[in-house]
């Protein structure tokens, strides 16, 4: 990673950092969340820091503990009363300005791209259209929570279609990572999301970001039936 240089990890840290105090915003800056999302911010620093993903071989591959632990935290927290509760207590509108965070995120892959340490079906310039997302989130949350000319439907179909582009790109870096089910960028592969502070991309901003989305849909969904019910 010493093609990447400090400024670029500077940038990403405070990307990371704020996606977390958007998310807190949301939550009704509770408490509970910065205590357990430092938690594991800080474990991912450390793996990040020791090289720990970079074992190519590792059956099953070591990038999955990116992603896992908070994905199996999500599915909890949709099976639980309690966790239910605390998923219609966040706040709509915050979430929905969240995505914005995905516009200097997919500006950081570029230039982890020029930096040879990602591929370039990463970024924008190749088959990762997240960023679409990012530049509509403003206009989404405007129109959608200020101004209020947006349907519940619309919103719906927004989140959608953003969390359909999040998923594609799961995808790619997983597949695009050096690991023994590697399928896409063999000459220049994903090698910079197990090394601190990009691991926190797929461990901690990802996560956030999907979460938003199915909280959203949910919210939404039940505000639309209840309006038309």
């Amino acid at each position: 990673m010493e093609k990447v240089s400090t400024i670029l990890d500077v940038f990403f840290i405070l990307i990371t950092i704020l996606v977390v105090w958007q998310f807190y915003r949301a939550s009704n800056k509770s408490k509970k969340f910065l205590l357990i999302v430092f938690i594991w911010m800080t474990l991912q620093f450390f793996l990040g820091r020791t090289n720990f993903y970079e074992n190519e071989n590792a059956i099953p591959p070591r990038f999955i503990l990116l992603i896992i632990p908070a994905f199996a935290l999500t599915i909890f927290l949709f099976l639980t009363v309690g966790g239910r509760n605390f998923i219609d207590s966040l706040n709509l509108k915050q979430l929905t300005l969240l995505h914005t965070i995905r516009i200097p995120v997919e500006i950081a892959l570029y230039y982890l791209f020029i930096a040879k340490v990602i591929p370039q079906i990463m970024t924008f310039e190749g088959r990762n259209f997240d960023i679409v997302a990012g530049l509509t989130a403003p206009f989404i949350f405007y129109f959608g929570f200020i101004k209020n000319k947006i349907s519940d439907k619309l919103l719906i179909v927004w989140n959608v279609i953003s969390l359909s582009l999040l998923v594609n790109i799961i995808i790619i870096a997983f597949l695009s990572a050096k690991t023994p089910l590697q399928q896409f960028a063999f000459d220049q592969p994903n090698i910079a999301l197990g090394h601190f502070p990009f691991n926190w991309l797929p461990s901690v901003i990802v996560p956030l970001v999907l979460f938003s989305h199915l909280t959203s849909l949910r919210q939404l969904i039940m505000r639309h039936k209840k309006n038309n019910g």
